[in-house]
């Protein structure tokens, strides 16, 4: 992310976070132009980095460090204790994605970081906050605690890990705006299944699941095969619908949208159509739908 307006610029950011929702925020806030620095344990022989992201998924961890300045110590010497300390002195937010066990252990809780730092902002990234925070967890398990798993399919993308980044984010605005106007450090918890219980409100107020709005019920929101691969039509609002609908049965309404036969004609009117064909109707008509292969 660049922009040009660096609302950051001149904020200093270390983080000791791994794997995909602290470095995803720090690529968020880097972005901004705030100047990030992640500080990672020496990698392992034979290895560029012992972040397992740089392991699994070598190209996600190069477009998320790009700008990032990354350093190495070992926090478990009093060497590394003594590079990073120092670095501390010089920086306005940590992050950390440590449980708040390991990080007692390195002594690195907030109570022993705020006596060093008082002017240090910690944003503490956990799977679930408060009493949960300690509990092991991924993005799997959070996004179905969450409702986001309604089946044996694996979910699309990491979403509890990204929406854990983004609140990572904001968390950071919130503790230097506190900061402005208590003149004291702040410390923010942020939970991974927190966040995927933000993303799944539609679905708990049944807006996304089968017999949903936006889960299917509605006959101009949800995809179709056509005759060379698939369309996403969202033709929610009634105004889309009846553009939508005019094309296939004029003598019906938007209200006719729930109904089976709607669906269905829908669904044969398509399956008529190349991708050309409705993305030419989408344009000339202002009707929402993407085609797809």
């Amino acid at each position: 992310m660049h922009h040009s307006f660096q609302a950051l610029a001149g904020c200093r950011i270390v983080s000791l976070a791994l794997n995909l929702p602290g470095p995803a925020a720090l690529m968020r806030l880097c972005g901004m132009g705030a100047h990030c620095t992640k500080l990672e344990a020496p990698a392992p022989q034979g290895h560029a980095t012992s972040d397992p992201m740089g392991m699994y998924a070598p190209h996600a961890y190069r477009q998320l460090h790009e700008g990032i300045v990354v350093v190495h110590a070992d926090l478990k010497t009093p060497e590394g204790k003594a590079h990073f300390n120092d670095l501390l002195t010089h920086t306005d937010v940590l992050i950390t994605s440590f449980r708040p066990a390991a990080l007692a252990r390195l002594q690195l809780d907030w109570e022993t970081l705020h006596t060093r730092h008082p002017q240090l902002n910690l944003v503490q990234i956990v799977g679930a906050t408060g009493l949960r925070a300690n509990e092991a967890g991924h993005d799997l398990t959070y996004q179905a605690e969450a409702g986001l798993v309604p089946d044996l399919n694996v979910p699309a993308s990491l979403a509890a890990d990204m929406a854990g980044a983004l609140t990572a984010t904001e968390a950071v605005l919130q503790t230097l705006l506190a900061r402005q106007q208590t003149g004291t450090g702040q410390r923010l918890e942020v939970g991974l299944l927190e966040a995927a219980q933000w993303l799944s409100i539609p679905r708990q107020w049944g807006m996304t699941t089968p017999e949903g709005i936006t889960g299917g019920a509605h006959a101009g929101y949800r995809l179709y095969a056509c005759m060379d691969g698939r369309v996403a039509i969202a033709a929610l609002e009634p105004h889309f619908a009846q553009r939508l609908w005019q094309h296939i049965c004029p003598n019906t309404t938007p209200a006719d949208m729930l109904d089976a036969a709607t669906h269905q004609a829908i669904s044969q009117f398509c399956a008529t159509q190349t991708r050309a064909a409705l993305e030419q109707l989408a344009q000339e008509h202002d009707i929402p739908l993407l085609t797809l292969p």
